[in-house]
């Protein structure tokens, strides 16, 4: 540790008395003991120390804003898309309803967790801390239910010499439960290492810790009413005791956004004079908007999705392009990460070549209702689209019989029949024209 193990005891002490301490720095700790080389609550209670001075931790970082919306808007928009498991029938995809693992993931992953509970954890986890911890549970060679495991509580992974993958996690009763590679579905975030994923909250510290520390000198701006420190002047010499009176007195009567507006008496020739600071003129305001797009770079996330408006987007124009931008760049490669860790250790070896997991963003793409009638039409005219289908797409019923049926413009003929003969349809057509012109075919007289 970088401060003396006494110091970091002593505020261990102090924060678990405070009201909130037990609950935001230890909580599901209490009870349990804990050893100095218990790395995992070290680092979830000390955090990391970042270059501006401020500890970079879970609790710490979510209390900024910009990281609470990222967060959230990218473990919401994930965890609320339809996810299903398909199954590969006569070359065509199908969802496997009646496999346990289709359950699992979108119908009831535990017994305490919704799926849009259950995804937003795991989001969150691989969004702060790089790696997402699940627990599946068997019954027989069947997946019935799986558990999300706390990133903090779960030491870090490390292969054994027989090759397999150990991990150590300490439960809420304090126990230490080893798994392997086996017994554990890990999710690795971006990374340099094919064990664990890299941790966003340490490898961005000195950004967070930068954006914490504007917050904090801003608070206290406004706590001060606006007012920067002042200078008290006089002639005499004071004593000590007399300098620290006069400092006390001044902080009770004048300190604080209460205190704004109060009349000042000086006496014995004493002189006060404020130090002209403006919040334009230290920057302030553009160092906390540039920290907001700092941390948005940081979770990929456009700034006008978090509320940041002052900058154009430069991902397209139109919502319809910004959010194709939004999850092409962004959703997919998370998507990606949690469909193949599925299908990688809930799905047998066998069952990889007809199974797999997938996510259904295609919510996320509607347009306004004269862009999608004309996608539907173009779909439908082509032959890709059944009248159904697109129902279907609308949360209406099937219609049945011919509505289900793929057909094409009836006027698109094979290029290698350009020129050739029209068919029955075009020879009633072109009799039906020269009947109605009045002039028989072939009669020239």
């Amino acid at each position: 540790m970088s401060k003396p193990l006494t110091s970091v005891l002593r505020q261990a002490l102090i924060k678990s008395a405070e009201p909130s301490g037990i609950k935001s720095s230890l909580a599901g700790w209490v009870g349990r003991r804990i050893g100095l080389s218990d790395g995992s609550f070290w680092n979830s209670f000390y955090g990391t120390d970042s270059s501006s001075g401020k500890t970079v931790s879970q609790q710490t970082a979510l209390q900024l804003s910009t990281v609470w919306a990222c967060v959230r808007l990218i473990a919401e928009t994930l965890a609320t898309l339809p996810i299903a498991l398909y199954e590969t029938r006569d070359g065509a995809p199908v969802v496997a309803t009646s496999h346990p693992v289709h359950r699992v993931i979108s119908v009831q992953p535990n017994a305490d967790q919704t799926p849009v509970e259950f995804w937003e954890c795991v989001v969150a986890s691989l969004l702060l801390h790089g790696n997402g911890f699940n627990q599946p549970h068997l019954s027989g060679r069947q997946v019935i239910s799986l558990d999300f495991l706390l990133p903090q509580n779960m030491s870090p992974p490390r292969r054994l010499n027989d090759g397999t993958i150990e991990y150590r996690y300490s439960d809420h009763n304090g126990k230490i439960v080893v798994l392997t590679d086996e017994e554990m579905m890990h999710i690795r975030g971006f990374g340099t290492d094919p064990m664990c994923g890299l941790s966003p909250l340490s490898m961005g510290r000195n950004v967070f810790g930068a954006a914490m520390a504007a917050d904090e000198s801003a608070s206290k701006m406004f706590a001060n009413g606006m007012k920067l420190g002042g200078v008290l002047s006089t002639d005499q010499i004071l004593k000590k005791d007399q300098r620290e009176d006069i400092r006390g007195d001044m902080a009770a009567q004048f300190a604080g956004a209460a205190n704004t507006g109060k009349t000042m008496v000086l006496e014995a020739g004493m002189k006060y004079q404020q130090i002209a600071m403006t919040p334009e003129d230290a920057q302030m305001l553009q160092t906390r908007a540039f920290n907001v797009e700092e941390i948005c770079r940081w979770f990929r996330v456009p700034p006008w999705m978090v509320g940041h408006t002052s900058n154009s987007t430069s991902w397209g124009t139109g919502m319809e392009q910004q959010m194709i931008g939004f999850l092409t760049f962004t959703l997919l490669p998370w998507m990606k990460r949690i469909e193949q860790s599925i299908n990688r250790r809930l799905l047998r070896p066998e069952e990889r070549r007809t199974f797999y997991a997938k996510f259904n963003p295609e919510g996320l793409l509607r347009a306004d209702s004269a862009a999608r009638a004309q996608f539907y039409s173009s779909m439908t005219q082509n032959g890709i689209y059944t009248r159904d289908d697109c129902r279907l797409k609308e949360n209406m019923p099937p219609m049945g019989g011919n509505a289900g049926v793929l057909t094409v413009q009836s006027n698109m003929l094979p290029i290698d029949q350009l020129g050739g003969d029209a068919g029955d349809a075009q020879q009633a057509r072109s009799a039906l024209l020269d009947w109605l012109n009045d002039k028989p075919k072939g009669n020239s007289e």
